[in-house]
């Protein structure tokens, strides 16, 4: 056996004996602990009540102090709560601190910036009072250059009467003339004599028939949807050139009635046209405030002219060149367009807006009709003005150069069609009807290739036609159910094409 079990043996012996002396003693003390012990069973009773009732005590406490415990949990975690809380809380009051702080600064900046508004307002109060006594004194230098102007324009107007006077003894003396030159068979020389200068080989004249007055409707035309506000015939030929509101510009055949050619790239309503005099560009001015030009042999836009601001309403090509264009639009401007180089060359800026504008024959003058009812001249090279009139009460809306280049027509809102000598701007005979209302602010009249007649469209869809040697009418034309708007006379004398706000253009012959 090894050393540790015997000693492991020897361990185990020794603790028997220690049991079997303990039960010894046991037994031989026995009967003294139980007379020991009676003196204490009763009080172990007592004892062991005590100790019962301490126990369940102590069961109660522990219930207790697990309650508190677990309160105590929720109160340590609200605690820790509410200390995050308050931490945040006065996080932002500091932060709400500096805010009030900076706003009081901003407040303090604000007060005087305000004391210095103030402080301008007041004085800028006393520059404007002074502005008004000033304006005071400048209406009444006014009124009294008005009253003044008056005086003058009065005097102008009694010498221009004078003067209308003389010119019609001077005329007078010229039909007496022609009387006699058609007497000895002479008409054809008084027919190409003009202020005394006698032209041989006027430009189209070779084109030019006697101009027959229209009675009958060849033709009815329905060319563009949303109505037809202008419409022209090419330079001596029957071919017709019509703008409307569906952003298109068509050429008609007048004697067929036949659509040969549509020219596309508008962006805009077509509010005017005007065409070249060799007929290889059609010019249109636009709602969307340009210009267009087409080459008609391709069909396809050569320049968009930009400049204007608002919608362009009038435009008109050089009788001499096809390099001038002017155009008229309701930014109060008139703009002269080099042709060639696609730009504008000039920009005439005035108070009325201008309704309708035309060339004179030499291309140097322009004359337009203006919102304010004035009719004007203006030098196309210096855009200076050279002379105005008051055409009409109310709006001009049209204005026409005759084929001799010597008289203007206009036609205005107070339903009346004037027509002034372009040299000194006397007015030479009035037309009027009460039944010929002016349908819009671009009504179009227009004059016959050979200067006797006037033809003007009415709100009531019919077109009249006036002798202008008579002064009344001699034709009155009703086809259109719709305000006309727009008369355009061939060079050719016949025919006469009319269009109305529903798009429909008639052929009169």
């Amino acid at each position: 056996m090894s050393q540790e079990e015997i000693a492991r043996a020897a361990i185990a012996h020794a603790l028997k004996a220690l049991r079997k002396r303990h039960l010894a003693e046991e037994v031989a003390h026995g009967p003294a602990i139980t007379a020991l012990s009676k003196p204490y069973i009763s009080q172990g009773f007592e004892w062991k009540e005590k100790t019962e009732s301490l126990e369940a005590e102590l069961q109660q406490c522990y219930k207790a102090q697990a309650r508190l415990s677990d309160q105590l949990v929720v109160e340590v975690a609200e605690g820790r709560a509410s200390k995050a809380l308050l931490q945040e809380k006065e996080s932002l009051i500091e932060n709400l601190q500096a805010e009030l702080g900076q706003t009081r600064d901003e407040c303090t900046q604000l007060k005087t910036d305000l004391e210095e508004k103030t402080r301008a307002l007041e004085l800028v109060m006393s520059e404007n009072q002074e502005l008004k006594i000033q304006l005071e004194e400048m209406t009444i230098k006014a009124k009294n250059a008005e009253a003044e102007n008056k005086m003058l324009v009065d005097r102008w107007m009694l010498q221009k009467m004078q003067d209308a006077e003389r010119l019609n003894e001077a005329n007078a003396l010229y039909e007496d003339m022609v009387n006699k030159l058609k007497a000895s068979g002479l008409e054809m020389l008084a027919r190409k004599q003009v202020d005394g200068v006698v032209r041989q080989s006027e430009e189209g004249a070779e084109y030019f028939v006697e101009t027959t007055i229209p009675t009958t409707c060849s033709r009815r035309i329905p060319s563009h949807d949303g109505g037809c506000a202008s419409i022209l015939f090419e330079s001596n030929s029957n071919k017709l050139i019509t703008g409307g509101q569906d952003r298109t510009v068509k050429m008609w055949d007048a004697s067929t009635g036949v659509l040969t050619r549509t020219l596309h790239g508008c962006l805009g309503s077509v509010l005017d046209l005007t065409v070249s005099h060799d007929n290889r560009s059609v010019i249109a001015a636009s709602s969307s405030n340009n210009l267009y030009v087409w080459d008609v042999s391709s069909g396809r836009v050569r320049h968009t002219l930009t400049g204007h601001v608002d919608k362009v309403c009038a435009v008109d090509v050089s009788k001499v060149s096809n390099k001038h264009v002017v155009s008229a639009a309701y930014d109060r401007t008139i703009k002269v367009w080099d042709l060639q180089k696609g730009f504008c060359v000039n920009t005439i800026i005035f108070h009325s807006n201008c309704n309708s504008l035309c060339f004179s024959t030499d291309g140097l003058t322009i004359c337009s009709g203006h919102v304010d009812g004035s009719l004007r001249l203006w030098d196309i090279q210096s855009g200076r003005l050279l002379s105005e009139v008051a055409a009409h009460s109310l709006s001009v809306t049209s204005v026409s150069l005759s084929r001799s280049g010597t008289m203007v027509l206009t036609s205005g809102r107070d339903n009346l069609h004037n027509l002034f000598d372009i040299r000194s701007l006397e007015l030479c005979v009035t037309l009027r009807s009460s039944s010929n209302k002016v349908a819009s602010n671009w009504s179009r009249s227009c004059i016959s290739a050979d200067d006797n007649y006037v033809a003007a469209g009415s709100a009531d869809g019919s077109v009249h036609v006036w002798s202008i040697q008579k002064a009344d009418i001699v034709s009155t034309l009703k086809e259109h159910t719709a305000p006309v708007l727009c008369c355009s006379w061939s060079g050719l004398g016949k025919p006469l094409a009319s269009s109305d706000r529903s798009g429909i253009v008639c052929i009169w012959r």
